[in-house]
């Protein structure tokens, strides 16, 4: 249906300039032989193709009323021809060709957007009838039929489930990167990935009529009613081309000779607006290819300079896209690494997606897991077997506390998880609910910093729309200062979002997923997350990022600008120095032959000022002086280390006035010994050796106070809470003492979860940068 196009086919205005020169060489061989006329007509056939081409792009530009600076070439080439100048003529043909090859290698692309979509389409269906399972062709489902889905396999059309529940990926049709539990009579949609076990469903609607093939019509839309992206060149045609016949005509009317004519239609031939605008923006593309960024288009990188509104997707673009463990909540006299150190060890034998998200934080923390036995998993449901004489359950809550003991403590932890946007994953020990684990999609590290940088180089509106929830979707949106959020939104509702923005402001989409991919058609500029998202989104889009960095889009908006601004500068001066050219050609002091060479020394020029567009210096980086990146890692790995005693301090504070006031005072005591000695000496060592390293770095009077000011709020609370468990009883904390403990302990952990945040987006910040590109998927 969609075929590709060969991929080193050469254009016609590339065989159009290959036609030019061989037939100037050519003439100029017979003219060293002194045959003047033959090389003449060499000269006339070398203008033959080039001038054929640009007859039919002017025809093709006024029949849609549309005009540009082509018009004065063409005038130039038939002048010369009719004036026998046939060497002007054949040297202005190789001029309009040549620009146009640049042209054609800064906007060429690879349209394989619904190919990349029909890639992941499935082909055919597995079919239940009269007890027997067949393979058809899904364009042979209708609906009725009822279909099986085994695991890893995508279901083919939309349907209803039936007999038992599903767990469904539909992190592709809606961004939501968690997996989805549907209970039977539940509508599944096409596209969706079955992570669970065989689902039996009964489908509602033939494929060309399911979810997924309205994604690929609407990325095939989206793109035809896009409009093409003018050239920055016709835009001065508006004013050039005019000022440039009548000077033509004033100088043959004046003077009596038309040669006068030709020599100003020569000199004016437009190779500044021709060859410097393409070749500033070839430059551009370039620059930001050595920064990991890859624009599709001229057109797109000229469009992107002039951004005003930004739409990002929220999953895989905003935050990381995968789950991450951020809480662990012991639900009776169990302490957290213990509890996450049974889950752990029972999920290394789990399928489930979040299981390697729990096994990955319980090696992070260095916690030593054992192999679990007697393991069955109910999908669904959850896992359960035997780790280390324990017996231990892990999923839904009624798979782990079937009797309803803890029905009040565990409504409080989904109520929790609602609130932060999270997943609540229950775990119980030798039959009795141990606690819970919150695991949530993290916003990336860099993308507070790039919102800040892109806001300062131009971005007048932020906008955030995702598939999510409301609720997780405000409360990312509102931590990273959007001025819209707009959630719960479907591929087709997305594409309305951007329509609406665009018909406003130059605007620009952002996204990774194949649910964003008729987005970022629709928009002026589509962004695609191309390292790790889906490859329909890299293909709809006009700009793919090949490395997993949202800071790159600010180096492509930086380099985008610069290259506008080489372009638009090497244009305004190839125009001023071909217009004295014209005033002087009219005078009848430069003829045809030497206004075509004295035009080709002001096209070298303006495309040597255009070069300088190849400048890659990055939006944000710091450049080769800052931290080396295996730095930079053991700083983060030092943080990581210090997450169990931050989570510890809170779960203290959670367990005072209950249990054992003596194991209480045992535990604060350790915890002090703790923060004293790994805390307080980390900090005292980056304030003598680090920090003075980054201050030079960044400049200023006293770029780390706050930082430092942060320290001394954390050395205060340390001693604080010593002074108050150094004068509990050892029988444990007095009533009139539990205020003011749980207070210090609640301070201390925000502030130290806020400081190692902070440290982290400043280590990023002065990062020696690299740039690892990465193959795109499909």
């Amino acid at each position: 249906m969609f075929a590709l196009q060969p991929r080193f086919r050469l254009s016609p205005h590339a065989l159009a300039l290959i036609w030019a020169l061989g037939f100037l060489l050519l003439g100029l061989a017979v003219l060293l032989s002194e045959q003047s006329e033959r090389a003449s007509l060499l000269w006339a056939l070398g203008v033959g193709a080039p001038l054929l081409l640009l007859l039919v792009e002017v025809a093709r530009n006024f029949a849609r009323g549309e005009t540009g600076v082509d018009v004065v070439a063409l005038l130039a080439m038939v002048g010369a021809l009719l004036l026998g100048e046939t060497l002007a003529g054949v040297v202005v043909a190789i001029m309009f060709a040549g620009g146009n090859v640049l042209e054609e290698h800064a906007q060429r692309r690879a349209r394989r957007e619904l190919a990349a979509l029909l890639a992941r389409a499935p082909r055919s269906a597995k079919r239940e009838r009269a007890g027997v399972l067949e393979t058809i062709p899904v364009e042979e489902v209708a609906p009725g039929d009822r279909l099986v889905v085994a695991q890893g396999e995508i279901v083919p059309t939309d349907g209803v489930l039936l007999d038992a529940p599903a767990t469904l990926d539909e992190s592709a049709l809606t961004g939501e990167p968690l997996p989805v539990r549907k209970e039977p009579g539940a509508l599944v949609r096409s596209g969706a990935l079955n992570v669970g076990p065989p689902l039996r469903m009964e489908a509602r609607a033939r494929a060309a009529e399911s979810t997924y093939a309205a994604i690929v019509r609407l990325v095939a839309s989206a793109q035809e009613s896009k409009a093409p992206l003018v050239r920055l060149a016709d835009r001065f045609a508006l004013f050039f081309v005019p000022v440039t016949l009548a000077l033509a005509g004033a100088a043959w009317v004046f003077s009596g000779e038309p040669v006068r004519a030709l020599a100003v239609l020569v000199v004016a031939t437009p190779c500044p607006l021709i060859l410097a605008a393409p070749v500033a923006i070839v430059a551009g593309i370039s620059a930001a290819a050595r920064r990991g960024v890859l624009f599709k288009s001229g057109g797109a990188l000229e469009t992107l300079a002039r951004l005003q509104t930004l739409i990002f997707d929220k999953t895989g673009t905003l935050t990381s896209g995968r789950a991450r463990l951020v809480a662990v909540l012991p639900a009776r006299d169990v302490s957290e690494e213990e509890l996450l150190r049974l889950a752990a060890s029972l999920d290394q034998l789990s399928r489930h997606p979040l299981a390697e998200a729990i096994v990955e934080a319980a090696r992070a923390r260095g916690l030593q897991l054992e192999l679990p036995s007697a393991v069955r998993e109910a999908p669904g449901e959850g896992i359960e077997g035997a780790v280390g004489g324990h017996r231990v359950r892990l999923g839904r809550l009624d798979h782990t506390d079937g009797q309803g003991l803890f029905e009040a403590w565990a409504e409080r932890v989904i109520r929790r998880a609602e609130r932060d946007g999270a997943t609540s994953v229950f775990v119980a020990i030798d039959d009795r609910l141990a606690g819970a684990l919150l695991l949530a999609d993290e916003i990336r590290r860099d993308a507070p910093r790039a919102l800040r940088a892109l806001r300062a180089v131009g971005a007048r509106r932020l906008i955030m729309l995702s598939g999510d929830r409301a609720d997780v979707a405000e409360a990312i949106g509102n931590a990273l200062g959007f001025d819209r959020v707009l959630a719960e939104r479907s591929p087709a509702e997305k594409v309305d979002a951007v329509r609406a923005e665009r018909a406003e402001a130059i605007t620009v989409m952002v996204g990774d997923g194949i649910n964003d991919a008729p987005a970022l058609a629709a928009a002026h500029v589509g962004v695609a997350m191309g390292a790790r998202g889906a490859a329909a989104a890299a293909e709809a889009a006009d700009v793919v990022i090949l490395v997993d960095r949202l800071d790159r889009l600010v180096d492509a908006v930086v380099i985008a600008m610069r290259a506008r601004r080489m372009a638009l500068e090497s244009v305004l001066a190839g125009m001023g120095l071909s217009g004295l050219a014209m005033l002087v050609a009219a005078l009848g002091y430069i003829p045809p032959v030497a206004g075509a060479l004295l035009q080709e020394a002001i096209d070298v020029a303006v495309i040597l000022n255009a070069l300088r567009a190849l400048r890659a210096d990055s939006g944000l980086g710091v450049g080769p002086q800052g931290l080396p990146a295996e730095r930079v890692a053991a700083l983060e790995a030092a943080h990581r280390a210090l997450l169990p005693l931050i989570a510890r301090t809170r779960a203290l504070a959670d367990r005072l006035g209950a249990g054992d006031g003596r194991q209480i005072v045992v535990e604060l005591t350790e915890l002090v010994r703790e923060l004293e000695t790994r805390v307080l000496v980390h900090e005292r060592q980056d304030e003598l050796e680090l920090h003075p390293e980054i201050a030079k770095l960044l400049g200023g009077r006293d770029p780390m106070a706050p930082i430092s000011r942060t320290h001394r709020e954390i050395a205060h609370l340390v001693r604080r809470l010593a002074r108050l468990v150094a004068e509990l009883p050892p029988e444990g904390p007095l009533p009139e003492d539990l205020p003011e403990l749980r207070r210090t302990l609640y301070a201390l952990e925000a502030i130290l979860e806020l400081h190692c945040a902070q440290e982290e987006e400043l280590y990023e910040a002065v990062a020696v940068e690299t740039v690892a590109r990465t193959p795109l998927k499909g």
